[in-house]
């Protein structure tokens, strides 16, 4: 399945608040969502002293599913294609590691 298919797919599950735009609703949706990864991973930490049981990988594979969907139907919203913002990106990011600025400062390096 490509990006593009995804977010198709998934637009068909989308239900949004009446109360503010969708891009709103879905960037707060995906905050929370990106929250919730990152709290998993803590638990495995705390829990777990950084050991991944079968189990903690399941949930974090659902959270990141979550977080997919936020940034697939934030896309939709923003008339973006998800297969588009991947290749962008990953032309981005070689463009910085051949100019060995990948892990310098600031978004325009």
């Amino acid at each position: 399945m490509t990006f593009d298919e995804y977010q198709k797919l998934s637009k068909s599950t989308a239900q949004y608040s009446e109360f503010v735009p969708p891009w709103v609703y879905l960037a707060l949706g995906l905050a929370g969502e990106s929250g919730e990864v990152v709290d998993k991973l803590k638990k495995v930490v705390r829990n777990n002293n950084g050991t991944f049981s079968d189990e903690a990988k399941i949930e974090l594979q659902k959270e990141l599913g979550d977080v997919l969907w936020y940034v697939s139907q934030l896309c939709e919203e923003l008339g973006f294609s998800m297969d588009e913002v991947a290749r962008i990106n990953r032309a981005k990011l070689v463009d910085r590691k051949e100019r060995n600025v990948i892990q310098s400062r600031g978004d325009n390096r």
